[in-house]
């Protein structure tokens, strides 16, 4: 008896019931497609049942030698091809990890009909709701709250200038994240009973083998997603104190007097602010010429204003020579730009970044290739050097956002059980530093474009120029964009803006689908918004702004 898979796939470019004839009959074409339906084009689905040997691969580029795109969203198999492909301990795929990225792989394995372990050996949820997303962005709103009125409550919380209720900010912060937790991780788990939890920790012993408290495993399939960890500079005399991560900040019981912080990219400004808005005094240190290092150059200066006259004392170009600590006191020695300095606090937090969790996981023994910094080496579709072992998230390195983590969880699920063969792309993607204001970019700065030989048109609008911004009685900030004169599309979006990070995914979609910046401005945005900030800084490139009417476009 022949083995059959059921596909199901989404189809892009079908305009009329015609096209879903034609793509039936592309489909149809392909050996081994035993049974086509597509339910007229408003759907857009295409099902197929076809032999268990089809690829994927071969069913989309059928597609799209008829005109049009399609990417597989389902694969499931008969009970017959179920038993067949599965390992001998009924697992199809075993996920080790169970932050963001290992829990999309595990939910999209079970929505493929598929037997999936999960295996985790630390608290579920990894780091965004336990240590990193959730909690810091709430004691950030608190802090805001409580920087911005005398006197006010933030959910329940009481906040006074001069005094704010430190303790109670800790107990909110670690009630949301036990709430989140549970809803968003444990209820869910219970929500698929084709994926089992394992509590321990996993060691790959070569091939598909995994060995787990004392017991052998073979899954079909393996997806690593361990995460990534604070990871401190190699600073001497570092190692001989102890010192706070970004965990273990948001983790304190007492507000300190004085703090220093030690790197000034999106964790460390973020935390710097927060703690510097409850009274202490921060310093920050950054060994780089300028704060925010990786951002628009543009966004960065204006930023380090702003934070500077919030209190905030910021260095750059800082090489720390030693640090030691005595009496409840840490004193840093540096030169700044060639003059000797010494700073000196009660708390050291150092946030100069992370790095993948890899060692102790028998990663080198399965034959999987560690790249720069640690990270597990992958193709474009997250496969490792060892073709039964997939990686996703943090611990491939590159962007550790929480939402490039769930994605390339489900993609690695999706192309380790099908064969689907789709490609990791982050090429049009958000990035956001909660600091206030918050900063959002995606694509290039204006200094990295000109690197890649584009010939640029700039614009420059600050955010006194949107009505949205001046009615509020906030207008701190600018929106950057960098386009291509040629092409007309843009480059790079750089926001520095309250509610930077709400503006700026118009504009990722721009990017992502080629939409030119002649095409934004002929766009209706509504009138006492942030996002018509987007339009105002497309008209810049061919006029003053400052002297059209409020609703004039």
């Amino acid at each position: 008896m022949t083995e059959l898979h059921e596909l199901e796939f989404k189809v892009t470019g079908m305009t009329c019931e015609g096209c879903a004839t034609h793509v039936t009959h592309a489909l149809e074409q392909v050996p081994g497609v035993i049974e086509v339906n597509v339910p007229g084009r408003r759907t857009g689905k295409a099902l197929v049942k076809a032999e268990a040997g089809v690829s994927t691969e071969r069913l989309t580029q059928s597609v799209e030698q008829a005109g049009y795109q399609a990417s597989l969203t389902q694969r499931s198999a008969g009970e017959k091809g179920r038993a067949q492909t599965s390992s001998s301990d009924g697992i199809d795929l075993m996920v080790i990890g169970g932050g963001s990225a290992g829990f999309a792989a595990a939910i999209k394995g079970a929505e493929m009909g598929h037997s999936v372990a999960l295996v985790e050996d630390s608290t579920i949820g990894g780091t965004c709701v336990n240590v990193g997303c959730v909690p810091s962005k709430t004691m950030i709103r608190a802090v805001e709250d409580f920087h911005r009125a005398g006197e006010h409550r933030f959910n329940g919380i009481q906040t006074r200038r001069g005094d704010i209720a430190w303790p109670e900010v800790m107990a909110h912060k670690d009630e949301l994240v036990a709430e989140l937790r549970q809803a968003k991780y444990i209820d869910v788990l219970a929500a698929y009973p084709s994926v089992q939890y394992i509590e321990g920790r996993a060691h790959l012993t070569g091939g598909n083998r995994v060995e787990i408290n004392g017991r052998a495993y073979s899954p079909r399939k393996i997806i690593i997603s361990t995460g990534a960890s604070p990871w401190a500079a190699p600073i001497p005399g570092l190692p001989d104190v102890d010192f706070l991560d970004s965990s273990k900040a948001l983790d304190l019981n007492e507000r300190p007097e004085r703090m220093i912080v030690i790197g000034a990219n999106a964790v460390g400004l973020e935390l710097a602010q927060l703690f510097a808005r409850a009274d202490t005094r921060v310093t920050v240190l950054e060994v780089l010429p300028r704060i925010a290092p990786f951002e628009d150059a543009a966004v960065s200066s204006a930023l380090a204003e702003y934070l500077t006259e919030e209190g905030l004392s910021i260095h750059t170009g800082v090489n720390i020579k030693r640090v030691t600590k005595s009496n409840g006191v840490y004193d840093l020695r540096a030169v700044e730009n060639c003059i000797q300095r010494t700073f000196r606090a009660e708390q050291l937090l150092v946030a100069t970044g992370r790095r993948p969790n890899t060692a102790g996981f028998g990663l080198e023994e399965a034959g999987v290739e560690l790249g720069e910094r640690g990270a597990v080496a992958v193709n474009e579709h997250l496969q490792t050097t060892n073709p039964d072992v997939y990686a996703a998230g943090d611990v491939i390195g590159g962007d550790m956002f929480v939402y490039v983590a769930a994605y390339a969880g489900t993609l690695a699920a999706e192309n380790a059980l099908s064969g689907a063969g789709r490609v990791f792309d982050t090429s049009a993607m958000a990035r956001v530093t909660f600091t206030d204001p918050q900063v959002a970019s995606a694509g290039l700065t204006e200094e990295q474009a000109k690197a890649a030989g584009h010939d640029l048109k700039v614009s420059v609008l600050p955010m006194n120029a949107v009505p949205r911004a001046i009615a509020a009685r906030d207008t701190r900030g600018l929106i950057k964009l960098v386009a291509d004169r040629k092409s007309d599309l843009l480059l790079g979006v750089h926001i520095l803006a309250p509610e930077g990070a709400e503006i700026i995914q118009p504009a990722v979609m721009a990017m992502k689908f080629g939409i030119t910046t002649r095409d934004i401005s002929g766009t209706l945005f509504p009138y006492l918004t942030n996002a018509e900030g987007l339009k105002l800084a497309v008209q810049t490139f061919e006029k003053d702004v400052s002297k059209l009417s409020c609703c004039a476009g």
